[in-house]
C-alpha cells in the first residue's frame, strides 16, 4: 500500500467516514496537534532508560489513549460510536498517576522554570504541546459540539501529568527545581 494518495494536494483531507474537510478545519487542527503531541510523547518514551520501564509502559498507554482521542476528533459525527473511545476512567487513571508521581517530592511554593535536567525539560515540551492541543480541541468543540468532552478533559489532565512527571524525573535524576526569581534591570 502506498502512503501517498495525492487526494490532499488541493488542501483537503478525509475524515473517518469519508467526508472531505479543509486541512485548516478546526477538527484537522485539533487532531493534527494531538498527533504532534504523540510524536513528542513517543520521543520522551524512547529517551527513558530501561530502568524506567513503569513510566515507559505508562507512556505507551498515554499514546494509545491519545490515538483514540485523535480518531474521535478526525471523525464524522455518524462514526463516533464505532471508534475506540476515551472514558472518564482514563482521566481518573491520570489523576492517580499524578498523585503517585508527586509522592515524596518537595512541596512547591513557587513557580519553577522548565529546566534543570534534559528529561525534566522534555516533559515540559510535552506539557506545552499538550496545552496547545487542548486549545485546538476547545476551538474544534466550539465549531463541532459533538466533540466528546472527555477528549478535552483527558488532554487537560495530561498536561498536569507531564508537569508531575518532569518534577519526578528531575528529582530522581538529582536535579533540583529551578526556581523562577524575576530579575530587575541590571540583574544577571
Amino acid at each position: 500500500m502506498k502512503i501517498y494518495t495525492r487526494t490532499g494536494d488541493k488542501g483537503t483531507t478525509s475524515l473517518v467516514g469519508g467526508t472531505r474537510a479543509a486541512k485548516n478545519d478546526p477538527r484537522i487542527e485539533a487532531y493534527g496537534t494531538v498527533d504532534e503531541l504523540m510524536a513528542h510523547v513517543g520521543y520522551l518514551h524512547d529517551l527513558l532508560a530501561a530502568d524506567a520501564e513503569g513510566i515507559r509502559s505508562e507512556l505507551e498507554w498515554v499514546l494509545d489513549r491519545l490515538m483514540s482521542g485523535a480518531s474521535l476528533l478526525a471523525s464524522e459525527d455518524t462514526m463516533l460510536e464505532k471508534l475506540p473511545q476515551l472514558y472518564a476512567e482514563d482521566v481518573t487513571r491520570l489523576e492517580r498517576a499524578i498523585d503517585r508521581l508527586q509522592e515524596g517530592l518537595p512541596e512547591l511554593r513557587h513557580f519553577t522554570l522548565p529546566c534543570g535536567h534534559p528529561m525534566l525539560s522534555y516533559c515540559h515540551v510535552c506539557r506545552t504541546a499538550c496545552r496547545r492541543a487542548e486549545r485546538r480541541i476547545v476551538t474544534a468543540a466550539e465549531h463541532y459540539p459533538t466533540v466528546p468532552d472527555v477528549v478535552r478533559q483527558y488532554v487537560n489532565r495530561l498536561s498536569d501529568y507531564f508537569y508531575a512527571l518532569g518534577r519526578r524525573l528531575g528529582y530522581d535524576y538529582g536535579a533540583e527545581d529551578v526556581r523562577w526569581e524575576p530579575k530587575t534591570p541590571g540583574q544577571q
